[in-house]
């Protein structure tokens, strides 16, 4: 098969790191282990390879090429081949699809998905810190880290992809282990952070290793005395509808899932259930359900880094009404009125964020689900 042996430009992906950051990675740029060397010193996010085409990174949002020879199908497919066991590479040749981790004694753990496109391999790679953020250096509310010190019920951490969720959890998770007695049991495809106990005892289970499946785990979690339980997302039904029964049993129930503000989420879980089942689901719900925090990073004008906008949602009695009797179009209007209570809506977050020139105008209105109404509220004009 003939492949394109391309680059990634300038006008493809907002251009390239400086030439001295490049120079010095370039020196090292031979095999997988000096990838993600590169990735974690220019501080990306994300490394992108495909066979044909030159590895990039995301680094502050922006895609950039880095300064190596695109590599063939045969030997991308070597630089993973002794990292997994035959049966993943019987499930990456069969399923064409495979999530797995990668740990580094130096460079921290890497969250894998290896497919195939247009016939040849590729691999999306995360890069996860090797020691968990410390909540202040998240930039989120400081009511979110109060939502780790609830007895039990459901806190959902949602966004897109590459959004902070996982990190977001994870300073949930050590917050508990710093404070705390209790028993912890995450659900993870695959782990990502290494939790290691301290007034806490952590079980980190891996779907695929320890478990055939995030619903089978959660169902023997149940039995094995948990405090805290960490899902780390919650895909199908059966994951739902687990979640939701352990939440109701005196559990803490850490999620995420993949919506992009708080009556989505409500939305998106009971659209899940048969139509039959929905309205005991959205007792059930209104009665675990204790917040929910939407992450959306965005590029922050005062640094190279990036910035979170926050909607954040808490199960006041007024919500849980609206949750039960299928009026979750009331929802937003119950967080836009409870600031006093810590509430505040993702619009709302991006306000703040402009008059406090973190972001642009115009990333503000891209960011929100309503652009006009987001021009109104920041008093500019429509184009």
């Amino acid at each position: 098969m003939f492949v394109h042996h391309r680059r990634f430009d300038s006008h493809d992906f907002g251009g390239s790191l400086s030439s001295a950051v490049m120079d010095g990675l370039a020196e090292r740029a031979s095999g997988l282990d000096a990838l993600l060397r590169m990735c974690v010193d220019a501080g990306a996010s994300d490394l992108l390879l495909v066979a044909g085409v030159v590895p990039a990174i995301l680094a502050s949002g922006r895609w950039r090429s880095l300064p190596c020879p695109a590599p063939s199908a045969d030997e991308l497919l070597g630089w993973f081949r002794d990292s997994l066991s035959a049966e993943q590479l019987s499930r990456l040749q069969d399923h064409r699809d495979l999530d797995f981790g990668l740990g580094t004694e130096d460079l921290g753990r890497f969250r894998i998905n290896m497919h195939y496109q247009r016939g040849v391999p590729a691999a999306a790679i995360r890069s996860i810190p090797s020691k968990i953020p410390p909540f202040a250096d998240l930039q989120l509310p400081p009511q979110v880290l109060s939502f780790a010190d609830f007895a039990s019920g459901l806190v959902l951490v949602t966004g897109g992809t590459g959004q902070g969720k996982s990190t977001t959890l994870a300073a949930m998770i050590d917050h508990v282990n710093q404070t705390r007695c209790a028993h912890i049991i995450t659900v993870e495809d695959p782990l990502e952070f290494d939790f290691r106990n301290d007034k806490s005892i952590i079980e980190q289970r891996q779907i695929g290793d320890d478990s055939p499946s995030f619903a089978s785990a959660l169902r023997h979690v149940l039995r094995q005395r948990p405090d805290v339980i960490l899902i780390g997302e919650m895909r199908d039904l059966e994951t739902i509808s687990t979640a939701l029964t352990a939440a109701e049993t005196g559990h803490l129930v850490l999620a995420t899932l993949h919506t992009s503000s708080a009556v989505q989420t409500v939305a998106r879980i009971i659209d899940v259930f048969p139509p039959t089942q929905q309205s005991q689901v959205r007792t059930q719900l209104a009665a675990s359900l204790r917040a929910i925090v939407c992450q959306r990073l965005l590029k922050d004008q005062l640094s190279d880094g990036l910035v979170p906008a926050v909607e954040v949602m808490l199960a006041t009695t007024a919500i849980r009404r609206n949750i039960r009797e299928n009026e979750s179009h009331l929802v937003n209007s119950s967080i836009e009125t409870g600031r006093r209570l810590g509430m505040q809506t993702m619009d709302q977050s991006l306000v703040e964020l402009v008059q406090a020139g973190r972001i642009g105008v115009e990333d503000a209105i891209a960011a929100a689900g309503d652009g006009a109404r987001m021009r109104t509220m920041l008093g500019v004009g429509s184009e």
